[in-house]
């Protein structure tokens, strides 16, 4: 017979836990029980059942206080992320050129954010954007390498590729250890937006995107007029 079946005048274990749970005030009527019945304690010297009850409650506070100061933490770092996220929001829509766009989005990057890189990547023919340090792929050539990358509607974060990575980030000669990238798209697929860092646990895959979210809509309905623009002078240049 298992401990689980032993019987007290009768009654089997699981007859007891029945009728407790059937009886929540049993305890109530019967409070002396609760300072004779015994249990195991860390210490090996066993304690009231009052005072077993009293340590559960503790260790429930201070769980829900390491909770809570967690939460707060997070929301502390929200909030400085917004701000920055803001600001590199007001400085783009301010821009006037795809080129005052990258280097915005470098500058904030690196001393807002505290992130070692960051790239864009247009998708389209290279001699209509000739700018400097971005990245102008034909869409397929990019579609060959991403593959899914470019049609998630949500930022991915993990670690990439190698040729992803040199594909993301080819301006970049020191290993890239972990990504955030998003794709813009308005009516139609405009390319990448990237950040890197060289440490391969900052963008976990499990790491909320809300404000990349964010950044990436806006630049999406602000690049197709400054993409028009740099064609438009392409073009001109190429018949003078």
């Amino acid at each position: 017979m298992t401990d689980k079946e032993t019987t007290v005048e009768g009654l089997s274990e699981a007859q007891v836990v029945e009728y407790l749970r059937q009886h929540p005030g049993f305890f109530v009527d019967h409070d002396y029980l609760l300072r004779e019945i015994r249990v195991p304690h860390d210490s090996g010297r066993a304690i009231s059942l009052v005072e077993r009850q009293v340590q559960v409650f503790r260790e429930q506070r201070d769980q829900l206080q390491r909770e809570l100061g967690n939460l707060i933490a997070i929301a502390r770092e929200n909030d400085r992320f917004f701000e920055k996220s803001k600001r590199l929001l007001i400085n783009l829509i301010e821009a006037k050129s795809l080129e005052e766009v990258v280097i915005m989005i470098e500058e904030s990057v690196r001393n807002d954010f505290g992130l070692d890189c960051a790239s864009l990547l247009l998708f389209g023919n290279p001699r209509d954007y000739p700018v400097s340090n971005i990245q102008v792929l034909p869409l397929k050539e990019a579609e060959a390498i991403l593959g899914e990358m470019i049609h998630s509607k949500k930022a991915i974060c993990g670690r990439l590729q190698p040729r992803q990575s040199k594909c993301l980030f080819p301006m970049i000669d020191t290993e890239i250890g972990s990504a955030a990238v998003i794709s813009l798209h308005n009516t139609e697929h405009l390319g990448m937006f990237s950040l890197g860092s060289h440490d391969q646990s900052y963008f976990d895959r499990g790491m909320g995107s809300l404000f990349l979210s964010y950044i990436s809509d806006t630049m999406s309905r602000l690049l197709p007029p400054l993409l028009s623009q740099e064609k438009s002078r392409a073009s001109a240049s190429a018949t003078t």
